[in-house]
Parts: structure tokens; C-alpha cells; sequence
């Protein structure tokens, strides 16, 4: 197979190639069911918590699902609803309803089948690790202000806010209607969740609190919100596909939203990933990734889902259950398809409160606290763009979170890179003899020589721009060994050229030396080259040329 066509590759594909098995397929089923009970709950809770029905939930885990194990890049991403999404979406559909989040999941796949295609998968490997801590961990605090009205069982009497300040101001004046029924569920739910992560690590903790959970609501008769009270039950199975309403007016409204989607999900799913190749020691491919999550929200929409993502949870539960292949991921959604037709009466009797607590626990395991921890003592900058990313997503927006804890960073990176760049004497008098280290030494005082070492681009442009200024003001012949230098951008090119032009004007001749051919190139471009400056190979012919320029001086 070509390089060129490794994003039409999908892993599923490679596992035929390798032969499939008896064994690996029991393994598979086994991963495949232990999943689908971790993700029965938890897809309806991000339904709800997400401002749509737990149907969609399900329909989103069932097919988008299937089709992100099918075409992944990633042999054991599991694709589901993701806690992350809960604002955009609630957000998306308060705007545009439930058709017009259809449209931008259908138009968010698009956008990440063809981010595959323009091989931009391995870009999201620039963004800083400080700003998918601090994003996270703001996604944690926003799904548990929006648990809030269910984990106490409060009664508001208008429509709840969407910002968390007025979130927590609507949620403090609705105190007086606290449900104790409703804090006792969610409180027992969340320290059943607790208690068997200790005593019983491996069994389904999710799916075992909320069943209990629903028995002692029922049993009890407990006064509590149901699925079934306020979504009527679960279907008992999937719907008809069909094609999101379309409309220009359409298209235009909900296209910002299809693009933080797609961002969001191109981050979500090839950070997931790679938690599984930490996890099993593979390799995934990641535009091959984003072709598979582009495919699989596309088949979200059409049966009336919203958007999918790998999921790292539930990916980590997969490799952790012994999967071999995509066929576990399947056969999840698979199982999750046999679960609502064979439990949708019964969901309709779980309690609100319950999945609340279930939600309240999943956004306190997403906060990364050691690296939290680690990032804020670590170094300011560090602290500083986790904290923006962290304040900006829970109190302004998602994308902007991302957004600016990417630039701050970049800003921090860029300044300490522009300290990296040194120019280093070799001339006797302003030397030191840490300096001088394999240096060459001018015989002649009218021939300097300076080393250029590290990056030199535009953020150390104007700084180095004062000191090579200074530097030829000193000597008849300045020579300038850049054979060290890493990098020259169009800015630094353009900084030597005025050097240049300005030490001509004094009667200094400019010799740089050392140039590679990317180098050359851009300072040939940027007219820093002969006629204005002498290029030599090395500084040893570089001094040879000083040395007959200056005799026929």
C-alpha cells in the first residue's frame, strides 16, 4: 500500500490481513460487553446532562459508536458521548434545536473526514499539554454545575441558565426546594460508585450504583424525577436513518458550532488515543483517526444522534477487558442495541438523581489532579496558561479556552526561544574562555568573528538585530559563523540584510559563513547574498577570504 493512501486504511482492514480467530473473537466479546454496561448509564446521563433526550444518547453510542471501532485508526478506540461535548451541544441545541444539532454533527464529520484527507491529524500534537489539563479540567467543573439541579433534586421556575455564575445564582435561589429523597439517591450513588471502585475494581460500578439506585427509588416509592416522568422511557431500538433537514440559513447558522465539534472531536479522539497506544504498546494513525470520527458523526446524524468521539475511558475499560481488535468495539454497540430492547421499560423507572451522581463522579476522575499539581509548581508559564485555559472554558467558552491557552502558550514558547539565541565572540579582546571553546582565532584585530547559535527567527529578530549592528561597528572585515544556527526565518534574513547594508555604508565587509542550503536560500531571497555580503563554505575559508580581502585592502 502506498503511503499516500494510508487515511482510506481503517485498523479493521489490518486485523483480516493478520487473521482472526476463534479466541480473539471471545476476547473481543468479552471486552465489547463489559463496555457496553459501563457505557449503558453514562451515554443517557450526557444525553441529559447534554439538554436532549437519553434516546439520543443511545442512538449516538449505538451507531457513531459501531462506526468509530469500523474505520478508527486506533485498534481499541471505543466512540461514544463524551462529558466534554455537554456544553456545545446543550448550547447548540438551545440555538438551533434538536434538527439544527443534527445538521452540525452531520456537518462536523465532514469537516474531520476532510481533515483527515488533508493529513492534519498530526497537528494536534502541538497543542500544550498545560492546555488539555486545564481544558479538561474545566469541562469537569462545567458537567458538575450542570448536576447540580439533579443531584439535590431543585425546582426552578424558569428555564435553567446556561453560564455557570448564573447557573450557581438560579440553583442557590431554588435552596428552599431541595428533594431529600433526590440528595439521598445521588449521595448513595456516588459512594456505591466509591466503594466498589476499592472492593471490586473490576466489576461494573456504573451500571451496579444506578440499578441499585433505581430498585430503592421504585421499591421505596421515593418521590424522585425519572427518565420515564421527564423523557417519557427509551425506545427499543434505533430509528429509521434519515437525512438532516438542510436549508442554506441552515447551514450558515449552526457552522460555528460544526467547527468546534469538529475541533473538539479531533482533539478528543487522538488524545484517546494515544492513551491506548500507551496502554497496548501500538501505534495508531491519526489521519486515518479523523477520517474514521468524521465517518462515524456523519452516521451519528443520520439516525438521529449528535456528536460521537473517542472516548478515553471507555477505551481505557476496553484495552483493560482483553480486547484484540475493532470487532470488541462493535460489539459493544452491538450489546448496547440488545440492552434497549431488552431494558427500555425498566430504564424508564432510573432516577434523575442517580445519573446526576453518576456524572458527578465521571467530572471528578476527569480532572488530572497530579498533573494539575505538577503543571502549577512546575514553572509560571506553565501555571499561567493552564489557569487561562481553565478560567476561559468554564466562565466564557470552549473553543475560546482552547483557543487562547494555545496562543498564551505559544507567546511563552516563543520568548523562551528567543533567549535561546546567542551570538558568541571568537575575537580575542571581548571574549571569555568559556567562549572560545573550538572557536577560531583571527590573527588580524580588524577581523572579528562571531557565532550565531540556536533559532534565529523573528522573536529574537530585533534583539540580535542591535547586538550584529553593534558587532560591525567594530571591525574592518565582521565575519558571522552561522554553521550553528538551527533555523533562519524571512524576519532574521531580513534583520542580517539591513545589517549588512549598513556595515557596507562604514566600509565593513560582511562574510557569513557556514550557511546551509535552506539558508542560503532565504537569505539570497531576502537579498542578504552577494553582492552585499561574501558567502563562504566554512569559517576556515571564510578566514582565508578576510585574510585577501585585507591585503588588498
Amino acid at each position: 500500500m502506498r503511503p499516500d493512501d494510508e487515511v482510506f486504511a481503517p485498523k479493521l482492514w489490518s486485523v483480516y490481513q493478520e487473521g482472526y480467530g476463534f479466541d480473539r473473537l471471545r476476547a473481543d466479546l468479552v471486552a465489547g460487553l463489559t463496555v457496553a454496561i459501563v457505557a449503558l448509564p453514562l451515554s443517557m446521563a450526557i444525553a441529559i446532562a447534554s439538554g436532549v433526550t437519553p434516546a439520543m444518547g443511545l442512538y449516538t453510542a449505538v451507531a457513531g459508536g459501531f462506526l468509530v471501532s469500523a474505520f478508527s485508526g486506533s485498534r481499541h478506540q471505543i466512540g461514544g458521548p463524551a462529558g466534554a461535548f455537554i456544553v456545545l451541544v446543550a448550547a447548540t441545541s438551545a440555538r438551533h434545536g434538536v434538527d439544527g444539532l443534527i445538521l452540525a454533527t452531520a456537518l462536523s464529520g465532514l469537516m474531520l473526514i476532510a481533515a483527515g484527507w488533508l493529513r492534519l491529524g498530526g497537528f494536534v500534537k502541538y497543542i500544550p499539554y498545560p492546555v488539555t489539563v486545564g481544558f479538561t479540567a474545566g469541562i469537569a467543573v462545567i458537567i458538575f454545575a450542570s448536576q447540580l439541579k439533579d443531584l439535590f433534586g431543585l425546582t426552578l421556575a424558569g428555564v435553567e441558565p446556561g453560564g455557570v455564575l448564573e447557573k450557581l445564582a438560579a440553583l442557590y435561589g431554588a435552596a428552599d426546594s431541595v428533594n431529600i429523597a433526590a440528595v439521598t439517591i445521588s449521595l448513595g450513588v456516588i459512594v456505591a460508585i466509591l466503594l466498589l471502585k476499592r472492593l471490586a475494581p473490576r466489576a461494573p460500578n456504573l451500571l451496579i450504583a444506578v440499578a441499585l439506585a433505581t430498585l430503592a427509588a421504585y421499591g421505596l416509592d421515593l418521590p424522585v424525577a425519572t427518565i420515564g416522568s421527564r423523557f417519557g422511557g427509551i425506545p427499543g431500538g434505533l430509528p429509521a436513518p434519515a437525512i438532516p433537514l438542510l436549508s442554506l440559513e441552515k447551514l450558515a447558522a449552526v457552522l460555528p458550532d460544526a467547527a468546534s465539534f469538529a475541533l473538539l472531536g479531533a482533539i478528543e479522539s487522538l488524545l484517546s488515543a494515544v492513551v491506548a497506544d500507551g496502554m497496548t504498546g501500538r501505534r495508531h494513525r491519526s489521519n486515518i483517526e479523523l477520517v474514521g470520527q468524521g465517518v462515524a458523526n456523519v452516521g451519528s446524524a443520520l439516525f438521529g444522534g449528535f456528536c460521537v468521539t473517542g472516548t478515553i475511558a471507555r477505551t481505557a475499560t476496553n484495552v483493560r477487558a482483553g480486547a484484540k481488535s475493532p470487532v470488541a468495539g462493535m460489539a459493544h454497540a452491538l450489546f448496547l442495541l440488545a440492552f434497549m430492547a431488552l431494558l427500555a421499560p425498566v430504564a424508564a423507572y432510573i432516577p434523575l438523581a442517580a445519573l446526576a451522581g453518576v456524572l458527578t463522579s465521571v467530572a471528578w476522575n476527569m480532572i488530572e489532579k497530579p498533573a494539575v499539581a505538577a503543571l502549577l509548581r512546575s514553572s509560571r508559564g506553565d501555571a499561567l496558561v493552564l489557569s487561562a485555559t481553565f478560567l476561559i472554558v468554564v466562565f466564557r467558552d470552549l473553543t475560546e479556552g482552547i483557543l487562547a491557552g494555545f496562543l498564551i502558550g505559544s507567546v511563552l514558547f516563543i520568548d523562551r526561544m528567543s533567549k535561546e539565541v546567542r551570538v558568541r565572540a571568537a575575537a580575542p579582546e571581548p571574549a571569555t574562555p568559556s567562549e572560545l571553546d573550538d572557536a577560531v582565532m583571527p590573527d588580524d584585530p580588524d577581523i572579528v568573528v562571531y557565532r550565531l547559535e540556536g533559532a534565529f527567527f523573528f522573536g529574537a529578530a530585533a534583539s540580535m538585530g542591535a547586538v550584529l549592528d553593534r558587532i560591525s561597528d567594530s571591525a574592518q572585515i565582521f565575519i558571522l559563523d552561522v554553521s550553528r544556527a538551527a533555523y533562519i526565518d524571512s524576519t532574521a534574513a531580513n534583520v542580517v540584510e539591513g545589517m549588512a547594508r549598513k556595515a557596507r555604508q562604514r566600509g565593513v565587509t560582511v562574510i557569513i559563513a557556514g550557511a546551509s542550503p535552506d539558508m542560503d536560500a532565504i537569505l539570497r531571497v531576502h537579498h542578504a547574498g552577494p553582492p552585499l555580503t561574501v558567502f563562504a563554505p566554512s569559517i576556515e575559508r571564510a578566514l582565508e577570504q578576510a585574510a585577501a580581502l585585507r591585503s588588498a585592502r
